[in-house]
């Protein structure tokens, strides 16, 4: 493992244990070059089906790009970076258990939607006035009122 303080490319293994839920692995790592340590995070990489976009392009599953995405629909709400990645975890298991080789970024979106209306209703707006591009304000009003009902 490359050290992120001297770029040497020899690290050893000080300490290692799972994190919570055990999703991953935590190193505490020692640089054998400067003597610094560093902890990394190893997860399994598991095959994920390929995301099938609107346009009918077909992409690798990309957990960077969804953190992001929910990331940026719950700025500025109380809503932890764990939650977070709690609901992508629960994405990435549900589209592992579809079986599905491909999985459209309508059913992905629908599922983050679901998501984040228990989470946090500011950040479910959010999220669905971006992935439905509502092309008016009684469109988006509409969305609204169904979130009242509900």
């Amino acid at each position: 493992m490359k050290c992120p303080f001297c770029g040497f490319a020899d690290s050893k293994v000080v300490d290692s244990r799972p994190d919570k839920g055990g999703a991953t692995i935590r190193r505490r790592r020692e640089c054998e070059s400067c003597g610094k340590r560093f902890t990394t995070h190893e997860r399994v990489e598991e095959v994920l089906p390929l995301v099938t976009k609107r346009d009918g392009r077909r992409e690798p599953f990309d957990r960077m790009k969804l953190v992001a995405g929910v990331q940026k629909a719950c700025e500025k709400r109380p809503v932890s970076v764990e939650t977070i990645e709690k609901l992508v975890d629960r994405l990435e298991i549900r589209m592992q258990e579809s079986g599905e080789k491909e999985v459209p970024t309508t059913t992905l979106g629908e599922w983050v939607m679901n998501d984040l209306h228990g989470i946090d209703q500011v950040a479910y707006v959010r999220f669905a006035s971006v992935y439905r591009s509502f092309k008016d304000i009684n469109e988006f009003m509409s969305e609204l009122q169904d979130l009242l009902k509900k």
